[in-house]
């Protein structure tokens, strides 16, 4: 897929499609128009391609893996797949031919609003591997009317507002109506016993949903491979109702309709009450059921075999725990329309199905309560019931030494269905995304399951897309990575590691430094244009961009932005090195404690960057709406990779590699995918601090830490605490009590202020290695150089090696 097409026949084909397509001439066009123009080129190359690669695939008849997600984060398409379509060069002379900059053009798209943060991202960093390595591998996710939300910060808050990503044509996908599938909820299920003894269900008074599909080409890099993205669309019915008799059936139909409509309406709809909470559990059976018919119907019209042999041609991977209900659809489907046993059933269900655990944090790990499910989902209920009696009988008989762990281990336990404990009953791979936290899982959060189910467990460190994030983010440094060690790092990341000879070719540094130095100065414009706020490119651009929650600790950070400030009234002449401290982050719509958080750093941004005093030595930016888009624009400037999760929360991480990829310093604890840069690239390389995971669960377990007593021992987190209570910070006057008393009264439950001292003392020891430039830009090739591992391409290959046992086509 190496389309070579020179500028001007690129541009004739933009003038066609205009003509074609719009009734416009180049000279009339908008950028929206030449948008769509580009667009529908680059969908001419993909279509035939796609095409190609599902006749392949079905002509060799061979084994897939469909990726069963919530989220698929995959920002804008149309550079990417110019990239990876072998036409972006043509493309970008070709738009500065008619007098445009690219970035003007590629800029009209709208991010796709079917994410939140790193698990979307993650999923389509997994699809772009996928199609690029020649794996036969697909996405199934929802198509969501709206995004999770448009931030806006208004005086400092946090409002959101709706993210209508669909208001414009999406170029990209493409409606397959006569593939859609019926959803059934709520209803009636009737049991018979049949003359043979087995029995057989039947429902009826359910809700029905068409679930639309929408298909989304997913490019490999260059190499003819075109997979698939599904989205799924709810619908109403087709309703031939006669409404003549009255108008009331009509408006009834047409609120059904409106209820139908939201199971896709939104990403993550709020669940702070039942009608949440219930739409939340439609949108995950919705997402499981229409995907697994989908798979099952292509399964029976692809082979000459029987449904038994369903697990040599299918995996199923589960995402988190949100699609766990995969697991009882399945076997709903095996048992009830395809009248196999429930061993047989069972036996195939768990070598179809792998699950992939994000998170030891207990809220994160789904249940939910009985009643709703067994009203909403009648079937699925007696399926996961049924599960669960001999999941504990098989506990009871066989696992003598587990007896009093039955209610810890089982499916249905409190009056709750617990959700990760059914994906790993129901699967035969259960994965963790980075050492320390399949470590955790094995030992801590899921060790009985451990204890039962050894061979299941497994890890696959998490990676990312280095042909979005170096190659398409930082063009010109990925030029000067290829004019050293050629370009064969672009498919095989691994010899990235070639960089290490040139760690301390001065040449090759300070050509790496310029380039630094250019995006650091496009970051600074595009912060200007967009806040009005001056940064300085010469100063340190210290960067946490992440999804804002407690223990992520953007606080930790902002704590450290008031001490410096603090430093420098008391002592205004004091050297200090410049330093631009860049945030982006969205709260949940309804975590007040996050929305506290954005709010300080926003106060704390309106007096510090305006406070003459302290002669521009720090500026502190709060980025709105953060998305793909500006993570794009801001970690190839990124000097300072802020990673400061309190240790044993973040499962993994992958902002780490980007920026580690682009040549920021990781300043972090030994947290998540951390503790392997930081095997790899040695101590001398980056800037650890903090408790470790062992101590932080120590003191969870058997307490020992008073954070009281910190507060009124260290002079530094007393003044900014105070500050915080009682205002009087800086010229204006601030209160943020909550803040304060959540500290102390819940003993600092991400160990803000145990952190405290050794980050302070971390980021000395970062001015001190950032003043020798030398030594700052080996530090930064290096970590360039060993980033090749933290690929998605790596953690594919595991994942169709370890556990897909996949072939490439």
């Amino acid at each position: 897929m190496t389309t070579q097409l020179t500028a001007e026949e690129f541009t004739d084909r933009i003038t066609n499609k205009l003509k074609v397509q719009k009734g416009k001439s180049l000279t009339d066009a908008s950028k929206k128009d030449l948008y769509y123009a580009v667009s529908s080129i680059v969908n001419e190359e993909l279509m035939p391609l796609w095409l190609e690669t599902q006749n392949r695939y079905k002509e060799k008849n061979c084994k897939q893996t469909y990726y069963l997600s919530m989220e698929f984060l995959v920002g804008t398409m149309l550079e990417n797949n110019l990239m990876n379509c072998g036409m972006l060069d043509a493309a970008n002379s070709s738009l500065q031919e008619l007098g445009y900059e690219p970035e003007e053009i590629y800029s009209q798209e709208h991010d796709a609003g079917l994410g939140n943060g790193g698990l979307g991202r993650l999923a389509a960093c997994f699809l772009d591997s996928m199609a690029s390595l020649k794996y036969p591998g697909h996405g199934f996710g929802i198509r969501y009317k709206y995004g999770l939300f448009e931030q806006r910060i208004i005086h400092g808050n946090q409002i959101e507002l709706p993210d209508y990503w669909l208001k414009d044509e999406y170029p990209w996908e493409n409606r397959k109506e006569e593939e859609a599938v019926c959803i059934h909820f709520r209803g009636d299920v009737h049991m018979f016993k049949k003359n043979d003894g087995s029995l057989e269900f039947k429902y009826e008074n359910t809700d029905k949903v068409m679930a639309v599909p929408y298909d989304i080409p997913v490019a490999g890099y260059k190499n003819k491979v075109v997979n698939t993205l599904r989205l799924w669309n709810a619908e109403s019915p087709f309703n031939n109702t006669d409404y003549s008799a009255g108008k009331s059936q009509y408006y009834r139909d047409l609120d059904h309709k409106h209820s139908i409509e939201q199971i896709s309406g939104f990403l993550y709809p709020d669940d702070s009450n039942y009608e949440g909470k219930e739409l939340r559990l439609k949108q995950q059976y919705f997402l499981v059921s229409s995907s697994i018919q989908n798979i099952i119907r292509n399964f029976k019209k692809n082979s000459r075999k029987s449904i038994r042999h369903l697990p040599e041609k299918v995996v199923i991977q589960i995402n988190d725990t949100h699609p766990s209900l995969a697991v009882p659809e399945l076997m709903r489907i095996l048992l009830d329309q395809e009248r196999l046993g429930w061993d047989d059933a069972w036996a195939i269900t768990t070598k179809v199905m792998a699950y992939t655990n994000h998170t030891t944090l207990s809220e994160a790990l789904e249940k939910w309560p009985v009643q709703m499910l067994q009203h909403l989902l009648p079937r699925i209920y007696m399926i996961i019931d049924e599960i669960n009696e001999r999941f504990c009988k098989g506990i009871w008989f066989d696992h003598e030494e587990l007896r009093d762990k039955i209610p810890e281990l089982a499916v249905i336990a409190d009056d709750q269905v617990h959700m990760a404990r059914l994906a790993i009953v129901g699967s035969f791979s259960v994965n963790g995304v980075a050492r320390l936290h399949t470590d955790i899982l094995k030992k801590k959060e899921m060790k009985d399951f451990y204890a039962l189910f050894p061979d299941r467990f497994n890890n696959k460190t998490n990676g990312i897309t280095h042909r979005r994030w170096l190659l398409q983010a930082n063009p010109n440094l990925a030029n000067l990575i290829t004019e050293v060690i050629g370009s064969q790092w672009i498919q095989r990341p691994n010899q990235l590691i070639s960089l290490l000879r040139y760690s301390k070719d001065r040449p090759f540094l300070e050509k790496a430094d310029k380039v630094k130095h250019e995006n650091k100065r496009a970051l600074a414009n595009f912060i200007h244009d967009r806040t009005g706020i001056l940064v300085d490119d010469q100063s340190i651009f210290d960067v946490q961009i992440k999804r804002l929650h407690e223990y992520k600790r953007q606080l930790l950070n902002i704590f450290h932005v008031i001490y410096l400030y603090n430093e420098l009234k008391d002592n205004p002449g004091l050297d200090i090195t410049p330093r631009t401290f860049i945030f982006g982050a969205k709260a949940a719509p309804g975590y007040y404690m996050a929305k506290e958080v954005i709010k300080l750093i926003n106060k704390a941004a309106s007096i510090i960057n305006y406070d003459k005093d302290i002669n521009g030595k720090l500026k502190v930016v709060f980025l709105e709406n953060y998305n793909v888009s500006l993570a794009e624009k801001i970690i190839p400037a990124a000097d300072i990779s802020e990673q400061i999760s309190t240790a044993s929360k973040e499962a993994s991480g992958t902002g780490n590699m980007k920026m580690m990829m682009n040549g920021a310093l990781t300043v972090g604890t030994l947290d998540g995918a951390n503790i392997e840069i930081r095997d790899l690239v040695g101590d001398r390389n980056i800037f650890i601090f903090g408790l470790t995971a062992d101590e932080v669960l120590n003191y969870y377990n058997y307490g020992g830490y008073d954070a009281t007593a910190v507060y009124n021992t260290d002079d530094r987190i007393k003044r900014i605490m105070d500050q915080l209570n009682e205002g009087g910070f800086g010229s204006q006057e601030i209160e943020f009590k909550d803040i304060y008393y959540h500290i102390l009264y819940h003993n600092d439950p991400y160990f803000v202020l145990k952190d405290f001292d050794s980050y302070i003392e971390t980021h000395e020891l970062v001015e001190q290695a950032y003043r020798d430039r030398l030594t700052w830009l080996n530090m930064s090739v290096t970590n360039i150089a060993y980033s090749g591992k933290f690929s998605s391409d790596r953690t594919i290959q595991e994942y169709a090696e370890e556990i897909w046992k996949l072939n490439k086509v």
